[in-house]
């Protein structure tokens, strides 16, 4: 019989290796609830077109998308990112505003796999609709930094740049063209032909002909509208009063076509150039017309789950806790006093297990051990007789008797 395995570019997660999961989505549940967002659950695919509409030409919407026709004939596709999912909800339910959103999902990209990239990966992100005031892009850049910032990363770059809006940015992107054109036979085989439709993904391009042809290339920052350019002001001077290091990235455009003014990218320094990006994001400004809502301005960031704990591998920090419950529960008696006890101290938020399977007191004591607990509580004909439990230090090895009526408070005592 076949031996099915994940398919290719997906990955299993299992514990210890899960819990790390568990916190870091509660780290950044917290962190978000505290700034006034809110969880949105999102359907793992949606109609192809709210997709498509983060733009046609990029990568994620021409090659990368998982779409495929369902049995009522209908054309859907695998959500590839965040934001358009949210800006949908929105655009169907009309929240009020400013709408301040998190989420915790996978992501469906038919790429190459790479270090801490699965073609399903999973991101933690935050979207907010209906407010173009610069001092929420600084609230929101602050959030993504924070976040790694509070699992330990150290090595960590926040890479930031303005991409105009619609006043001045066609008057750059025609300025970048005509550059290009003028550069043509220098580029990379993939956008020799498409620098013309798309110029900014050139700038996006991390081969080595695109980067030697751009190097000099007209910068978006120099050629700001006013507006724009006290919007940024407004930006950097904001993250910089709260002690947020960033440096400006002049190339940095991102992947998909809705972005507007603010743009920033975190990038681990603990991992290799070709895969270091942690997550990033922005402001947008015509997505949530391109649903069909009204003018709305939005931004928001997608952080991958999976890059973040490789970046935490690499420096040695975040690691899979040791153990995975405080208490065993050894019973030598058949079975029942151990559920009785591990209910007593689940009830009273004592994570506990215990065995099954009538196994011997040795082999419990060894599964004691091998799920790291710190505590044993022991159970016996004899103690059943009197009324008591045996508390045994697994690290120490000492051990007294109890009442079983303070079992609970006295364990509690003991992990503090």
């Amino acid at each position: 019989m076949a031996e099915f395995r994940a398919p290719p570019g997906t990955h299993d997660v299992l514990p210890p290796e899960s819990s790390r999961w568990e916190r870091l989505v509660a780290l950044f549940a917290r962190r978000a609830g505290r700034a006034g967002y809110a969880l949105v659950v999102s359907p793992v695919f949606e109609e192809l077109a709210v997709f498509s509409r983060v733009g046609e030409e990029t990568d994620v919407v021409r090659k990368e998308m998982y779409d495929f026709l369902d049995k009522g004939g209908r054309r859907l596709a695998l959500r590839p990112e965040g934001t358009a999912s949210v800006v949908r909800a929105f655009v169907q339910h009309r929240p009020l505003v400013p709408f301040k959103a998190w989420y915790a999902a996978p992501s469906f990209r038919y790429e190459r796999p790479q270090a801490g990239r699965y073609r399903q990966h999973h991101q933690l992100g935050v979207e907010v609709l209906g407010t173009e005031d610069p001092e929420l892009d600084v609230e929101v850049v602050t959030l993504a930094w924070a976040t790694c910032r509070d699992i330990g990363l150290g090595g960590v770059i926040l890479l930031l740049n303005s991409l105009g809006d619609d006043a001045c940015r066609p008057a750059y992107l025609q300025t970048l063209t005509a550059y290009l054109a003028e550069r043509g036979d220098e580029l990379c085989d993939a956008h020799r032909e498409r620098a013309a439709v798309n110029p900014l993904r050139v700038l996006d391009c991390k081969r080595e002909p695109c980067t030697n042809a751009t190097a000099d290339a007209p910068r978006l920052l120099d050629h700001l509208c006013e507006p724009c350019r006290d919007h940024f002001g407004r930006v950097t001077a904001g993250l910089a009063a709260l002690d947020v290091p960033f440096a400006l990235a002049p190339r940095l455009v991102r992947g998909l076509d809705y972005y507007t003014r603010t743009t920033f990218e975190l990038q681990s320094t603990a991992l290799d150039a070709a895969q270091n990006a942690l997550g990033g994001g922005g402001r947008y400004g015509r997505l949530v017309e391109a649903l069909g809502g009204p003018a709305t301005p939005g931004i928001g960031f997608g952080l991958g789950v999976e890059r973040i704990l490789l970046a935490a591998d690499h420096e040695g920090v975040f690691a899979a806790p040791a153990s995975t419950v405080a208490v065993w529960v050894v019973d030598t008696t058949g079975g029942a006093e151990a559920t009785a006890l591990a209910h007593l101290l689940r009830e009273a938020g004592i994570s506990c297990d215990r065995s099954f399977d009538g196994r011997s007191m040795r082999a419990q004591m060894k599964s004691a051990d091998r799920a790291g607990a710190r505590l044993a509580v022991i159970v016996g004909p004899s103690e059943v007789a009197a009324g008591t439990v045996t508390l045994k230090d697994l690290a120490t090895g000492e051990q007294e008797e109890i009442g079983r009526e303070d079992v609970a408070k006295l364990v509690e005592e003991r992990l503090r």
